[in-house]
């Protein structure tokens, strides 16, 4: 039985709880870790007394906003890693992150077990535990929410008596996860897919701008790095796009999405910055990559964007996915311009010093330096085939 246990610990009613639970039922000292990637609302030093005030023994925040963007947004970005073609991977992203820093944490408290606030239900169970067990093997790991069996009211009722300092209520029926690379909302009316999402839950997406704009993303070798000329870092980027673009009423998604245990969920989001950078990046490598390289990159992203969605970023079939991504990304440097109007945003241009656009080669105009003399042998090559086939087997069968 585990003496000490690190708890990645998010200030909320569940992860409250969770400390004097573990504290009186297993008999352990509780380290709390917090680990900021852009939450957009919490007051950390409250975090850490209503921590040290469920008992535990250490409260730390860690401020991995920086890493966050650079070690796990952006490769994720040079992969336009969409789950099921939509999802930008907002919560799942962060996972990866928060265990790594859970996992040092423990190392340097001597605890020999890290916990989560996860039900039995989600995605983030088996992004907590895939990701301990890849990182620590012989670290175990505990889940204290799967197993108490308390629903909501009793978990409220818990905290009172125990006197933890929480905020939820009985009222408050939406579930909200947020990251700098925007906002999951889930709950409540929403769990009715037919159901329209009350305004209330938009927070990054509130129309506040009316007169349209261009907005210019900088890249290199795939990695953001300007907006209108001016060179930011990567975590500035995600910042002020998701100001920009947000500000437009822009970046909103509903979808209902398979999640890893075998349910449908309906799930809202909210994210602006990640959606432009990604419909940037994907446009900046239309004139970027040769068409065999473009097509099988393509072909990996879903793949890709599966292994985060899954909890597998630290597996060897990623590592070796981000190889290939890593060189796609070679000539990945230019600009794109984006048109924002209320409600939306649109690739007007694009430019690059790589690129394999060529104006002589493209051009109907007087410029044109293509050799038209080439393309009658070619066609007739391409088509050899299907005329073959026609004259021998085909030509009955086709019908006007």
């Amino acid at each position: 039985m585990a003496k000490r246990v690190v708890l990645a610990y998010s200030g909320g009613l569940d992860t409250s709880v969770a400390v004097r639970w573990m504290i009186d039922e297993l008999g352990v000292e509780v380290v709390c870790l917090a680990v900021d990637v852009g939450q957009a609302s919490d007051d950390w030093d409250v975090v850490k007394e209503r921590a040290r005030a469920a008992g535990a023994v250490e409260a730390i925040v860690v401020d991995a906003r920086e890493e966050f963007a650079e070690e796990f947004v952006a490769p994720a970005l040079k992969a336009n890693a969409m789950y099921e073609g939509r999802y930008p991977l907002v919560s799942a992203l962060s996972r990866p992150v928060i265990v790594k820093h859970l996992v040092e944490t423990a190392r340097y408290h001597g605890a020999d077990a890290v916990a989560h606030g996860c039900t039995g239900k989600g995605n983030d169970q088996v992004r907590f535990e895939v990701s301990t067990r890849a990182l620590a093997p012989d670290l175990e790991v505990i889940a204290p929410v799967r197993g108490w069996g308390m629903t909501r009211e009793e978990s409220i009722l818990y905290a009172y008596d125990h006197q933890i300092p929480i905020v939820a209520t009985k009222e408050k029926v939406y579930s909200i996860d947020d990251n700098l690379w925007g906002r999951a909302i889930e709950c409540g009316e929403m769990e009715d897919p037919w159901a329209v999402p009350p305004q209330g839950v938009w927070l990054l997406t509130k129309p506040t701008e009316t007169e349209p704009r261009d907005v210019v993303i900088g890249f290199e070798q795939g990695t953001p790095v300007s907006i209108d000329g001016e060179r930011l870092g990567m975590l500035e980027v995600i910042e002020r796009l998701n100001a920009v673009f947000g500000s437009y009423g822009w970046g909103r998604i509903d979808m209902v999405e398979n999640r890893r245990v075998g349910i449908k969920s309906r799930e809202v989001y909210e994210c602006p910055a990640a959606l432009a950078l990604i419909m940037a990046h994907q446009d900046l490598e239309s004139i970027c990559l040769e068409r065999d390289l473009d097509r099988e990159k393509a072909r990996i992203e879903p793949r890709y964007a599966e292994l985060i969605y899954d909890g597998l970023w630290f597996s060897p079939l990623k590592q070796a996915l981000d190889a290939f991504v890593d060189s796609s990304q070679e000539f990945v440097t230019g600009e794109v311009r984006i048109r924002l109007e209320p409600g939306t945003a649109t690739v007007t241009g694009r430019r690059s010093p790589h690129s394999l656009y060529d104006y002589g080669l493209a051009t109907y105009d007087a410029e044109d330096s293509f050799r038209h003399e080439d393309s009658a042998g070619f066609v007739r090559l391409w088509g050899l085939g299907i005329e073959t086939w026609a004259a021998r087997q085909g030509a009955d069968r086709i019908k006007d």
